[in-house]
């Protein structure tokens, strides 16, 4: 994982509608909440993706934006974005450039980890948190981050 106060990453990669995505231009505006989750439709990938739903007038609130990333090819981000309603950006890493940069892990060499980062204006990392298993820790911590309470 990368370490608080280092700078993010600037990439670019497809989102969900095959459009290019530039990190940079998201944390430009805003700050960012970026959360790395290993495969689209798994039980706790799509807990996960729903509780940042669920919190995003609360992520807004704090003057931030959500972005997820994960693996899965075009298609499946756009399929579980509409499934789930999910009213924010997703980003396909098929290439795994991203998971790659921002130093998630990979278990068993078979799936990325799963990582959250908060980002703020300017690109510096301001909390990052790490938990395979426990997807709502990974919103409320973000939220702890945003609020100022501490590194995620």
């Amino acid at each position: 994982m990368l370490s608080i106060g280092s700078n993010a990453p600037a990439l670019t990669l497809p989102d969900h509608e095959g459009r290019p995505f530039r990190l940079a231009d998201a944390w430009h505006d805003a700050h960012v909440v970026l959360f790395f989750y290993p495969k689209a439709h798994t039980s706790v990938c799509t807990k996960e993706a729903c509780a940042f739903r669920d919190a995003l007038a609360s992520v807004t609130a704090k003057g931030a934006v959500i972005i997820g990333i994960s693996s899965d090819d075009i298609a499946t981000q756009q399929d579980f974005r509409t499934m789930y309603q999910l009213p924010f950006v997703l980003l396909s890493d098929a290439e795994g450039h991203a998971a790659s940069a921002y130093g998630t892990r990979t278990f068993f060499g078979m799936m990325n980890g799963r990582v959250t980062y908060v980002i703020e204006r300017g690109g510096i990392i301001r909390g990052a948190y790490s938990a395979l298993l426990h997807s709502d820790a990974h919103v409320q911590q973000a939220l702890r981050s945003l609020e100022g309470q501490g590194s995620v």
